[in-house]
């Protein structure tokens, strides 16, 4: 009923002693000893072992050929086909409503005149203005990635 107290129907022991676990004793510390001299210096690693021999009629290391990953070729013309493609679609993640507009309306040279300016500059730096100036690389890309493959430049 509301408004009385609640009285327990059968009384309630306390509980067995026996049953309560004591508590863990706490951790002791210990300091380590002073260090009357200082620690002597490091060793040396030990020497690396031997490479394993490579098996008969495999290619050397340096060998021509097509290179394990891509991405650490040497040859400067894959290098500046990557870096044009890197440029561009960074337009086009920055600026994803102008590239719209541009396609759509045929304007891109002008929208980006600026931005393809800049990036021009970027990769002649980085790949040198031979190299740059007698491949398509930039051109490609801009066509590709930033017309979405049509072919405004």
């Amino acid at each position: 009923m509301p408004g009385t107290p609640m009285t327990p129907t059968r009384p309630v022991a306390p509980p067995d002693q026996a049953s309560i676990p004591t508590p863990p004793a706490a951790p002791s510390f210990r300091f380590p000893p002073e260090i009357s001299t200082p620690p002597s210096a490091p060793r040396a690693p030990a020497a690396p072992a031997p490479a394993p021999a490579a098996p008969a009629g495999a290619k050397p290391a340096g060998a021509p050929g097509r290179p394990v990953n891509p991405f650490m070729s040497q040859d400067p013309g894959q290098k500046a086909r990557r870096l044009a493609r890197a440029l561009i679609s960074d337009l086009v993640v920055y600026y994803p409503d102008r590239r719209k507009e541009g396609i759509a309306n045929g304007t891109l040279k002008t929208l980006f005149q600026e931005e393809i300016a800049k990036s021009w500059e970027e990769y002649t730096e980085q790949v040198g203005k031979e190299l740059a100036s007698s491949t398509t690389h930039f051109t490609d890309a801009l066509n590709e990635i930033l017309a979405g493959g049509q072919k405004q430049f």
